[in-house]
C-alpha cells in the first residue's frame, strides 16, 4: 500500500508499538498534531541520521494529549504502529506549515521469532544493565517482549537502532541485536577488571610467595 503522510522528522528511531512522549513547540507541528488529533489521523517519524533524513521511519498514532499550555505548546503520548520507506517528501503542501510524505509499507514480520535466541538477548540485556548499575523495567512478561521492545535498552548507537528498523524479520532482529551484545559485553567486563585493577592501586595487599624458591 501507498498512501500521503504528514511527516515530523526527528533525530531518534521509532518502533512499532513503542510508546513516545513529546514535547510539542514549533508552529509547524502544533498545527501537524491539532489535525491528527482532531481527524483521528497517524503521521510519520523519519529517522534523521547526521542532519540526513532517512527513507525509513515509523508511523505513529496520538495516544494522549497530556497537556496543553497557553501558548499553544503540547506534551503528548505517542505509540509506533508500523514501518514506512519514504518514496518521495513532499515540502509544500496547500495551507499547510509541515512536510508530508508518499511511503510505502514494507512487509515486516512481527511474529515471536525464535524464543530460545530471545532468551539469551533478554539474558544480555539484563547482563549489560547489571554491568552499568542500572535498572529497567520493561512493563511486560518476558514472554511478550521482543526485539523492538529490546532495542533501546541494549545500548545501540542512533545508526545501529535504525539499521534495525530496516530488518523485516524479528528472528533477524534478534540476531542483530544478540551480535552485538556479544561483542559490547566483553569490553564492559574487561573494563569492570580495569576498574577493580585501579581500586587496588596503592593500597596494602595481602600477597603471598608460597610455592616459589631461590
Amino acid at each position: 500500500m501507498i498512501n500521503f503522510i504528514p511527516i515530523f522528522p526527528l533525530s531518534i528511531v521509532v518502533y512499532p508499538g513503542e510508546e513516545l512522549n513529546l514535547h510539542i513547540f514549533e508552529p509547524r507541528y502544533k498545527q501537524l498534531i491539532e489535525e491528527c488529533a482532531s481527524q483521528k489521523k497517524s503521521f510519520g517519524i523519519p529517522s534523521v541520521i547526521n542532519s540526513r533524513l532517512n527513507e525509513l521511519g515509523t508511523l505513529v498514532s496520538i495516544v494522549d494529549i497530556t497537556t496543553r499550555y497557553d501558548n499553544g505548546e503540547m506534551d503528548i503520548v505517542t505509540r509506533g504502529e508500523r514501518v514506512f520507506r519514504i518514496l518521495e517528501v513532499i515540502k509544500e503542501i496547500p495551507d499547510k506549515l509541515y512536510n508530508g510524505a508518499i511511503v510505502e509499507y514494507p512487509v515486516n514480520q512481527e511474529d515471536a521469532g525464535k524464543k530460545v535466541l530471545m532468551q539469551k538477548v533478554l539474558n544480555a540485556v539484563r547482563e549489560l544493565h547489571r554491568m552499568l548499575n542500572v535498572t529497567k523495567d520493561f512493563k511486560k512478561p518476558d514472554e511478550q517482549l521482543n526485539s523492538y521492545l529490546l532495542a533501546h535498552h541494549a545500548g545501540l548507537s542512533l545508526q545501529q537502532e535504525y539499521e534495525l528498523l530496516g530488518l523485516m524479520q524479528e528472528v533477524q532482529r534478534q540476531e542483530y541485536l544478540k551480535r552485538h551484545l556479544t561483542k559490547v559485553l566483553p569490553v564492559l567486563a574487561e573494563m569492570e577488571t580495569l576498574k577493580e585493577k585501579v581500586k587496588l592501586n596503592g593500597h596494602f595487599k595481602n600477597l603471598s610467595a608460597s610455592g616459589f624458591e631461590l
